[in-house]
């Protein structure tokens, strides 16, 4: 055997293994992450001092998780998807109508306590314009088009969240919102990621191809680092604060479920397709916890646990949403029949 023909045997060898081991991650993915929260957990709460110096990694690496998943999403064709009018306008229903009514119920029990309704109604008020869409792709739903409807959905939260907090909590609130996090959080985790994986999914031939199966078979290891970060980052307040927040889990668990509810009922109703009904799932259950924690940490000093507040719903939604891999599918099934199939766009 010759030494090219060793060395081509090696890396067929090597790519062999390397595509077993995506296989076996992506097959055991959700073991994986709750493995990785756990992960997060124990660091966080073991060395609850680098909790700051964690924070700050939040953002760049959930930036490289979702040029990752971008890089997986036909760009070129993902403005098409806004020609799907029946799934926007759900999309925009089910988090700006019914999202804020459900909000508004399962808060009732904290109603008599003025900073864990605030910052709940804060963040449960918001729909996630970053993360979402990459549950939603590990879930089978449609990416492409909540990639789309980001914009949207960032612009209309910036418009009603100032209301619904008038309308709920009154003005004193609403005098201290800010909508410069909402812009700096578009640019930084949808707008960068964006232009880096089409600039990615440019270059061509086999170079292309061999850096897009590479970040492609990253996925797992990059969302189980970006929830064990996420988590390691955020525990620690929350643990000191346990005794006041235990209060607002339940709440958020119940957002939850009512919203995953709301969010199938919506979707059979839309007459849109099986990946659509599953982002609309998606869409209405995750929250903008990480981009409304700013505008939390402006409130006067009387609002102090408030911050707090908002963290404890990330850690609950974190588990929710690993959760919500495995059960979506079995809620919209890839071969339950669609109605109106004959429309184009439809499957």
């Amino acid at each position: 055997m010759t030494v090219g023909a060793w060395g081509r045997g090696l890396r067929s060898a090597t790519l062999t293994a390397m595509d077993t081991f995506v296989v076996w991650m992506e097959r055991h993915q959700i073991s994986l992450y709750l493995g990785a929260l756990l992960v997060g957990g124990a660091v966080g709460t073991a060395f609850p001092d680098a909790d700051s110096g964690l924070a700050s990694a939040v953002n760049p690496v959930l930036g490289l998780l979702l040029y990752a998943t971008f890089l997986g999403i036909p760009l070129r064709g993902a403005a098409a998807t806004l020609r799907d009018r029946s799934f926007l306008v759900t999309v925009t229903v089910v988090n700006f109508v019914l999202a804020p009514l459900v909000a508004w119920l399962v808060t009732r029990p904290v109603a008599g306590d003025d900073v864990l309704l605030v910052g709940a109604l804060f963040v449960l008020l918001a729909p996630c314009i970053d993360y979402v869409i990459v549950f939603t792709g590990l879930a089978g739903g449609a990416a492409d088009r909540l990639l789309a409807a980001a914009p949207l959905l960032m612009l209309v939260q910036m418009l009603l969240l100032p209301v619904f907090l008038w309308f709920f909590v009154g003005a004193d609130v609403v005098a201290e919102f800010d909508g410069t996090p909402f812009i700096e959080a578009f640019v930084v985790l949808i707008l960068l990621p964006l232009c880096a994986a089409g600039l990615t999914q440019a270059v061509p031939g086999q170079t292309g191809r061999r850096v897009r199966a590479t970040v492609g078979g990253a996925m797992v290891p990059l969302m189980m680092l970006t929830l064990a970060v996420v988590v390691a980052s955020q525990i620690g307040e929350v643990y000191r604060q346990w005794s006041s927040l235990i209060r607002v889990v339940p709440v958020y668990v119940l957002f939850a479920v009512l919203m995953t509810a709301v969010g199938w009922v919506a979707g059979r109703v839309s007459r849109t397709d099986v990946p659509g009904r599953r982002a609309v799932v998606f869409t209405g259950v995750t929250r903008n916890s990480l981009v409304v924690l700013p505008l939390v940490l402006a409130l006067p000093a009387e609002y102090a646990l408030a911050p707090s507040v908002v963290v404890a719903q990330t850690l609950v939604e974190l588990v929710v949403m690993v959760l919500l891999v495995r059960l979506v599918p079995l809620l919209f099934p890839a071969a339950a029949p669609v109605r109106d199939a004959g429309r184009p766009g439809r499957s």
